[in-house]
């Protein structure tokens, strides 16, 4: 049985990001193909179960070191695992400098890039120096790098030609509703269903949220724009962000429930998606597979994964002119919604991912 340990997440269930959704699919669909997986936790968010729907939880004990703690903590769990597993799947660069540690014990190390970290303007600039370093070192040490998306693929190819055999490309997935969210589940906002536009997001620059909210207060549209992310101890950007609230820029916070937050992406009138440096971006397919009419910012990421499901938007007077169409009837959301959903069922569905893993893990294997 192949033994497989999945590092860089802060633990399962997911409580929190794309990584440990991601985490939690593909490690129980694995699981349940016959692989023995581990996903490595801190050892703080031990709940009391050491096991989870077939999958075992290791959970490691690490110092508080502040900003750097996800760093060193992704670089500790390298050197805890080395020779207990036959694959390392680390989710992120963090601890991409001490990745030739299992492979000193014949371990394969897969690491997942997680988009062009070192170009997301959040960070400092010596912040985003080792992040294009860890990079570089992500490419040297590991014996499997998987990208999320095509272009984050092609990306890497060009930028270290000679890897190019160890890059493979696995898309994230996303699980369609299987009947409609009841609406009672947003009426603690005051919607109506399909009257507000949202935007689901960390609040970055990267993610064009402020020219979101630009092109939607130029546009003509009667409805509120409605943006979820998280606005406690708001940065700069946030607090710049938060001076355009009114009634028609509404900020809900972060929502941790997954059934409101599917509500309420199913329940609009249209999603808007600024993301940028990312590759096949949870968000964008969590929309989609709530049948939402898309509004995506237009880059390569994007475009290969909404395709011709959805509109696009470079600049705010785009946003603007998108939402303007779809209040005037040009556009019909449940077509482009529907057909955005059939996209996610065709490409990008969790136990299409769990099965090119699989295939992944018996190739490395062989």
């Amino acid at each position: 049985m192949t033994k497989l340990a999945i590092l860089g997440t802060r633990g399962i269930p997911a409580r929190y990001g794309g990584f440990e959704t991601f985490a939690e699919q593909l490690s129980t669909r694995l699981a349940g193909m016959g692989v023995d997986v581990s996903v490595f936790c801190p050892a703080s968010a031990r709940k009391g179960a050491d096991s989870y729907r077939g999958v075992t939880l290791k959970f490691v004990k690490f110092p508080n070191l502040g900003k750097y703690s996800e760093m060193f903590w992704d670089a500790l769990c390298f050197c805890v695992v080395r020779r207990r597993f036959d694959v390392v799947y680390m989710l992120g660069l963090g601890g991409a400098f001490m990745a030739w540690v299992p492979r000193l014990f014949g371990v394969a190390v897969w690491i997942n890039t997680d988009g062009i970290e070192w170009k997301r303007t959040k960070f400092t600039w010596p912040q985003r120096a080792y992040l294009a370093a860890a990079e570089a070192m992500s490419v040297l040490f590991a014996s499997r790098i998987v990208a999320d998306a095509a272009a984050i693929a092609e990306y890497l190819r060009s930028r270290y030609p000679g890897i190019r055999k160890k890059i493979c490309t696995i898309a994230y997935g996303a699980e369609i509703p299987a009947e409609s969210p009841l609406e009672e589940l947003i009426e603690e906002w005051n919607l109506t269903p399909r009257a507000y536009y949202i935007v689901v997001s960390r609040l970055e620059p990267e993610n064009h949220v402020l020219e979101i909210i630009e092109g939607f207060e130029q546009a003509n549209s009667r409805l509120p724009l409605i943006i979820v992310g998280s606005i406690a101890a708001p940065n700069e950007y946030v607090r710049r962000l938060l001076t355009r609230r009114s009634a028609r820029i509404q900020f809900l916070g972060a929502i941790y429930d997954s059934r409101k937050l599917t509500a309420l992406r199913f329940h609009s009138h249209a999603h808007i998606h600024g993301h940028s440096v990312g590759g096949t971006n949870p968000s964008l397919l969590e929309a989609m597979a709530c049948s939402s009419l898309v509004i995506a910012h237009d880059n390569p990421f994007n475009r290969e994964v909404l395709d011709d499901c959805g509109l696009f938007f470079r600049n705010n007077k785009e946003l603007a002119a998108a939402v303007n169409h779809i209040d005037m009837r040009e556009v019909d959301p449940a077509i482009l919604g529907k057909r955005a959903t059939e996209r996610i069922r065709k490409h990008y569905q969790w136990d299409q991912v769990a099965d090119s893993y699989l295939d992944l893990l018996k190739a490395t294997g062989t």
